[in-house]
């Protein structure tokens, strides 16, 4: 991995962390088409920098959670799930799920197709409870359905937003719960990678996560003010057609 190779991931992951695409999916993806050696730094850099872009909803948000520090409880309760199985199995995701593109090419057109049938069937009224006043067994089953997100290509983003979708919060709401549940999530997915590995980085290496981090946080930060606006009107549809093309795309190309 080159400074080049940083910008260009960085980039990627800054655009695809909040949206329903799978970021991981889309570095690991892309890191086959710019040919970067997989090696345990560079899953740990796919890891790493999406505390960058997790920076910017810290950023975006504050304000927010210091008037209403409740929603802080349900979010905690709900990166449980997701922190206990990635503690577990956080040796065979990276040995077997990391660099795996066949995994992430299906993942993907799974994801795709789940959008699309969830948005036929969503018409938003159904919206039992709002963002303040998720219960504990709600966010239990958001941070299960988050939990699903350890396979490349499922999409830690697409996850919770459906199930939060599918439990009665407007599409709004679940985004921004997804927003707020990224940053303890990322931030234990960061800490425990850095824990066992930050002994073998070499200056270079931390050179790189530093480019990697700084630039996944200033995408992060348009992205995330762009697909608010977005939401407001319109359905996620469309990020299902694009997870099934990508996946396909990037499977005939491999396959020619």
């Amino acid at each position: 991995m080159n400074f080049l190779h940083a910008l260009v991931l960085s980039a990627i992951e800054g655009i695809a962390e909040f949206l329903p695409v799978s970021s991981t999916g889309h570095l690991i993806l892309a890191s086959k088409i710019l040919a970067i050696k997989t090696d345990e730094f560079s899953k740990s850099f796919d890891i790493i920098i999406q505390l960058g872009a997790i920076l910017s909803i810290v950023m975006l948000y504050f304000q927010y959670v210091w008037k209403h520090p409740k929603v802080m409880k349900p979010v905690l309760i709900a990166f449980i799930p997701t922190g206990v199985i990635g503690l577990i199995l956080y040796k065979f995701i990276k040995t077997y799920l990391l660099d795996n593109p066949t995994i992430v090419v299906v993942s993907l057109i799974l994801g795709g197709i789940g959008l699309i049938v969830l948005e036929k069937f969503y018409t938003g009224k159904k919206t039992y409870f709002k963002l303040e006043n998720i219960s504990v067994q709600h966010a239990i089953l958001i941070g299960l359905g988050q939990s699903l997100s350890i396979i490349p290509g499922i999409s830690r983003a697409g996850a919770t937003i459906a199930s939060g979708m599918l439990l009665g919060l407007s599409r709004k709401d679940s985004i921004e719960f997804s927003f707020l549940l990224a940053v303890p999530t990322m931030t234990a997915a960061t800490g425990l990678d850095l824990v066992k590995n930050i002994h073998s980085f070499t200056t270079t290496d931390l050179q790189l996560l530093l480019v990697g981090f700084i630039g996944a946080w200033i995408t992060a930060l348009v992205v995330v003010k762009t697909f608010l606006k977005y939401v407001r009107t319109k359905s996620l549809i469309p990020f299902g057609i694009y997870r099934i093309a990508a996946a396909l795309a990037f499977w005939l190309l491999v396959k020619s």
